[in-house]
């Protein structure tokens, strides 16, 4: 647990930047500091100050271009119960969109940052595992408070928790990190999405295990899979391929690079009860997509992993999107759908949907809009914090 209070310094903004906050952003810029020599350590707790010394807040330090991620708005002193009540009132909200002891679905995003008002933070639920992913080293720092509060709200549901931060906190702090167990034992097991099964490995599978924020898109498409040859690219460990096998699909090739995420594949399919036709490819893609000499697929899935992180990689992202969403277009059997997915949060909806309608125009098909997708309601956004918004995807409609 941080000291607080008599040991928390205040920050002062310039004058006239108090706007951002007065409008709820949790992001305070090293821009807005009246003084940029502040003398404390980063993941520290601080106070936030307008120009006049009036307190707006409180929230995690970090020597950077974000420089506080405020998770209190107001006038209070910091004390530690702040953790469990933001984590038990992120628990509320999925109690609220059914979410919690949930026959069919029994893994869920608990807290999604700044979604939940704590900036930096994820917890991910799978069953009776829970995992803590920080993205600061505020986080971090407040570990112990974080996994005291979700032990205190969870009860008998949690079993074991565990910390896979090592890939996610900035990279000179996190040599001293380690993804391990921080209560109970288990690291693996089988959970119900939507009423599909599928193996979970917090300890060895990407982010936390799996991609949650998928889930409303992976439904959507089993609505559309019946009867149809659907081709899953960049199919990880097979969630959209699962729904698709799992709604009576004609059948479903799986194409990942990944050989580990592929086994995966192998063992998710074992849960089902129908034997429909299933090629399992271990490729590169976009080599698969240039190669393929006739339009058998009346279905395609590209989510692909983010191309860009930062600004600077944004225009070869855009290259990207575009060069593996025109192979798709020109590949697909029409009339067919094709569900396409960035989650590049530096590539805009606006850039994503220009980029695609680019591809579009090169393809000569002709393309219509049938649904815009985005992330689940277990990854809420901000209406104040526009940036969380980083899972753009369209259904297009595609014929000749």
């Amino acid at each position: 647990m941080q000291e607080f209070l008599k040991e928390m310094i205040s920050i002062r903004l310039r004058k006239g930047k108090q706007q951002s906050i007065d409008r709820k952003h949790p992001w305070v810029f090293s821009g807005a500091l009246h003084l940029n020599n502040v003398a404390c350590d980063d993941g520290e707790l601080v106070y936030v100050e307008n120009e006049f010394g009036e307190r707006l807040g409180y929230g995690h330090y970090h020597k950077g271009s974000i420089t506080v991620r405020l998770i209190y708005f107001g006038t209070e002193d910091y004390t530690p119960d702040i953790w469990s009540r933001l984590i038990a009132n992120a628990w509320n909200y999925r109690a609220n969109i059914n979410l919690i002891d949930n026959a069919k679905t029994n893994c869920f995003r608990w807290v999604h940052g700044e979604g939940d008002q704590l900036s930096g933070l994820i917890i991910d639920v799978y069953d009776k595992i829970v995992v803590i992913q920080c993205h600061s080293i505020g986080m971090h720092k407040n570990l112990n408070d974080i996994v005291e509060a979700i032990k205190k709200i969870a009860k008998e549901r949690v079993h074991s928790i565990i910390l896979k931060s090592k890939e996610t906190l900035p990279k000179e702090y996190s040599k001293q990190v380690e993804d391990k167990m921080l209560y109970g034992t288990d690291s693996t097991c089988m959970v119900l999405e939507n009423g599909v099964s599928f193996w979970i490995d917090v300890l060895n599978g990407q982010k936390t295990g799996f991609f949650l924020d998928q889930r409303e898109n992976r439904k959507l498409l089993g609505q559309y899979s019946k009867s149809k040859n659907v081709l899953n690219t960049f199919c990880y460990t097979g969630g959209f391929s699962m729904y698709a096998l799992s709604n009576e699909a004609n059948s479903v090739c799986s194409i990942d690079v990944s050989k580990k995420a592929m086994e995966i594949v192998e063992r998710n399919e074992q849960y089902l009860e129908n034997k429909i036709p299933h090629e399992k490819l271990t490729a590169d893609v976009i080599e698969y997509l240039k190669q393929m000499e006739e339009s058998k697929f009346d279905i395609i899935i590209l989510d692909p992993p983010a191309f860009a992180k930062s600004l600077d990689k944004r225009h070869q992202a855009i290259q990207a999107y575009k060069r593996i969403n025109l192979l798709a277009l020109k590949n697909i059997k029409t009339p067919g759908f094709l569900f396409t997915f960035s989650c590049s949060q530096v590539v805009t909806e606006e850039l994503f949907y220009k980029t695609i309608v680019s591809a579009g125009i090169e393809s000569g098909k002709k393309i219509r809009v049938v649904q815009k997708l985005s992330q689940g309601p277990d990854h809420p956004i901000s209406l104040f914090h526009a940036e969380g918004s980083y899972l753009k995807g369209l259904i297009l409609e595609v014929n000749e």
